[in-house]
């Protein structure tokens, strides 16, 4: 199979692994722009784009996505499949339409639910139970392509969004060969997706803040979904505090309020109470309760929050 890879993250690195590893041939990767990080904003590459340099992968990284000289150059080099997995930018059918078996999308869902750019958060916060990769032939609409194949994982009580991408992403990596495999062989047809919808759409630094009034379990789901992007955070008083790592435990307190500093650090939600495992104080290092409560005049009877 001639191959064109669309991919971004270190999400998309295991699949393009796979496909580099299967003896399929890879074209060309596809990549967004490098970033400028950093005080002195040096360029940044993609994760993908530093595999592809190694593996001496000819690498595209177009500003405009449906520029007539990258279509036309994406046409010259005739591939069977164009791969996407994590890309960020939605193709244009110019796009879906050049490549002799279509366009295969690794999404990280049990479609279709989860639609949009965040399903691993989403999930997360939202309290499921498990969660999964779906391959699909892609259309012109967000998620809503016909199946391949799809595989279900257990969402484990100690997983947030960043341990959960990464076995999603070696479980997606496993399905696409798989998929491939399918298609080369002439056995695997898409089917039509069934169910009712829901959606992931993608999150901004501030869809963060806490809300002391949710539950205790709530709070935690939402904690494990928002790390490590864009991260759960709170206020005390005029500083802003990045939560890390929680658990709900049993009692009853004040929706924000700080119940207990004795020996942890617990606080009041809308039912049952939320105990801080690690805390990020702005423009310093991930520490424990324990590290925080030292040195800072806190007390009980003191509020996270805006109240």
């Amino acid at each position: 199979m001639q191959i064109v890879f669309f991919g971004t993250p270190q999400f998309a690195i295991p699949s393009l692994k796979a496909l580099i590893a299967s003896g399929n041939k890879v074209l060309a990767v596809v990549t967004q722009s490098d970033k400028r990080r950093g005080r002195l904003g040096n360029p940044s590459p993609p994760p993908v784009k530093e595999l592809a340099v190694s593996e001496n992968i000819k690498v595209l990284q177009p500003e405009k996505i449906n520029s007539p000289l990258f279509i036309e150059e994406l046409s010259r080099l005739e591939p069977d499949i164009i791969v996407v997995v994590a890309y960020g930018k939605i193709l244009p059918p110019r796009i879906l339409n050049l490549p002799r078996l279509g366009c295969i999308n690794v999404h990280a869902s049990i479609l279709p639910k989860y639609r949009g750019a965040a399903p691993i958060q989403w999930a997360i916060i939202n309290g499921e139970k498990e969660t999964g990769v779906t391959t699909m032939l892609m259309d012109e609409g967000l998620d809503t392509g016909d199946i391949f194949l799809q595989e279900r994982i257990k969402i484990e009580e100690e997983d947030n969004s960043e341990t959960l991408a990464k076995k999603l992403s070696e479980l997606g990596a496993s399905l696409l060969i798989k998929t491939i495999e399918g298609l080369d062989l002439g056995n695997l047809n898409p089917v039509p997706q069934h169910g009712t919808p829901s959606y992931a759409p993608v999150l901004k630094k501030e869809d963060g803040r806490i809300n002391w009034n949710m539950i205790a379990t709530d709070i935690w789901n939402f904690v494990r979904g928002m790390y490590p992007w864009p991260g759960a955070f709170t206020n005390l008083n005029t500083e802003r505090l990045k939560i890390i790592n929680v658990k709900p435990i049993q009692g009853q307190g004040i929706p924000g309020r700080i119940e207990s500093i004795s020996n942890k650090l617990i606080i009041g939600t809308g039912n049952g109470l939320i105990e801080i495992i690690e805390i990020q104080p702005e423009g310093k290092r991930i520490m424990n309760a324990k590290e925080f409560i030292i040195g800072r005049r806190l007390k009980e009877g003191d509020f996270f929050g805006n109240y």
